[in-house]
């Protein structure tokens, strides 16, 4: 699966003239919007079967920062998977030099419109089938 690129925007620079810190988050965001939509499953088509992933935790690790211009690529990896919740890694390069620019990681929950628990194994199991076979591709 490909990486989400981005090009670093001047809006998202701060006074030091690089990334603010906050964006790398959003960042996160685009990226695991790409991959699921790669995957055949975009946000709005689980929205529609009535699937909603809010962000339990986020964590983020700086090292060294992008800056206006720079384009950016962001590998993400499915590192948790099991019907119930949901976990990211995000790895942050410079398209150019493939520098480490930061890594983090995400972990979510599968809720209904009204923000119950949703079991994906029993409610849509062949979305729990897909995302199962592909963490088994992912992890070789």
């Amino acid at each position: 699966m490909d990486n989400y690129r981005r090009r670093v925007q001047y809006y998202e620079t701060d006074k030091m003239a690089i990334v603010y810190h906050a964006n790398y988050i959003k960042w996160y965001e685009e990226a695991r919007v790409y991959i699921m939509e790669q995957m055949g499953y975009s946000y709005k088509a689980m929205e529609d079967m009535g699937i909603m992933m809010p962000v339990l935790s986020v964590t983020a690790q700086y090292k060294k920062g992008a800056q206006y211009g720079d384009f950016v690529d962001i590998a993400v990896k499915f590192t948790k998977f099991n019907g119930i919740k949901m976990g990211f890694a995000y790895t942050m390069t410079d398209a150019a030099t493939g520098e480490l620019r930061m890594t983090g990681t995400s972990e979510h929950c599968f809720v209904d419109r009204d923000f119950r628990p949703v079991n994906i194994k029993k409610k849509f199991p062949k979305f729990y089938e897909d995302m199962m076979r592909y963490m088994e591709e992912q992890n070789g």
